[in-house]
């Protein structure tokens, strides 16, 4: 875990999934997981009982889990819609790109790196391209640094995030 009090930038979107995980494992998943320890003791010699040590394995990973989230929910600044210049890439944009070697159009939304997911088109801002389109104007050309060599975009549009 990073510092305890380290600020977390987060869209409104990701404030909510954050916090909908929250309520999913403080709830359902903890009645679950307690039900599954019961059944796990029932089998008697927790020594050698496989069922339970994997309960108990996963009980401790979800309950770090669930610190990290209250830690993350406790330091989060959420960033909005109408909080956002389009004039420059910021944190909630999104940068549309032209990807300039394959001819490609692309939408990453700029987001902190807890609600980061490539799937999706959510980029961290800490990512290598997050950090080269930090700032930057519609039509600025950008060329940033990865493990597999030098990769040229155009910014072509800022739009505001939902």
């Amino acid at each position: 875990m990073a510092n305890e009090n380290e600020e977390v930038i987060l869209t409104p979107d990701g404030l909510a999934k954050l916090e909908e995980e929250l309520k999913e494992l403080k709830g359902p998943r903890r009645k679950e997981l307690a039900a599954r320890l019961k059944t796990a003791i029932s089998y008697g010699d927790l020594k050698e009982n496989s069922e339970y040590h994997s309960a108990k394995e996963d009980q401790a990973f979800m309950e770090t889990r669930i610190l990290t989230l209250e830690r993350m929910l406790r330091n989060s600044r959420v960033i909005s819609a109408d909080q956002m210049d389009t004039s420059r890439v910021s944190i909630g944009s999104i940068a549309v790109l032209k990807d300039i070697e394959f001819d490609e159009v692309i939408e990453y939304q700029m987001v902190g790196p807890a609600e980061a997911d490539l799937a999706n088109n959510k980029l961290s801002y800490e990512s290598p391209l997050g950090k080269a389109l930090m700032g930057h104007q519609s039509g600025d050309k950008i060329a940033f640094e990865a493990p597999m060599g030098t990769f040229y975009y155009e910014l072509l549009k800022i739009k505001p995030g939902q």
